[in-house]
């Protein structure tokens, strides 16, 4: 899908999600700026395959939501672990050192709600190198 739209969308099928692929598994972006006019949300589907991680990191200017859908996660945040499973969430503040992890069998689909949308800044900042994130979970170079 392109993501040079003449105009935003207010409806969002399966034909307008943009699928980027990542390390830890495709994004299914559904609300971005240049797809929606959503200025404090940003939407994406993330499908993680067994053993891949969405290493310790931050997102210095936004909060974050992780909403399971399918599978489970082994959710950090800061230096708290939680294993989340479908329809349980963690909520991220501003800033703070979070990773999403999937150790289990089964492929891990979870939906991530960021804001604000528009923001100065890098988007995230990768600490999974850094101490003590790197002794609490050993980092996987990509």
């Amino acid at each position: 899908m392109n993501d040079q739209r003449e105009e935003l969308l207010r409806f969002i099928t399966q034909d307008d999600i943009i699928i980027e692929e990542a390390p830890w598994g495709p994004h299914h972006w559904i609300s971005r700026p240049g797809l929606t006019e959503a200025d404090h949300l940003l939407l994406v589907r993330v499908h993680m395959p067994p053993g891949k991680s969405h290493q310790f990191h931050t997102h210095p200017e936004m909060e974050e939501i992780i909403y399971v859908i399918s599978g489970k996660a082994e959710q950090w945040v800061d230096t708290a672990s939680h294993i989340l499973e479908p329809g349980e969430a963690a909520h991220i503040p501003k800033n703070v050192v979070h990773g999403t992890y999937n150790p289990f069998d089964e492929p891990l689909v979870f939906l991530a709600i960021l804001g604000p949308a528009h923001f100065e800044g890098p988007a995230l900042i990768d600490v999974c190198q850094k101490e003590p994130w790197c002794t609490i979970k050993e980092p996987v170079i990509y």
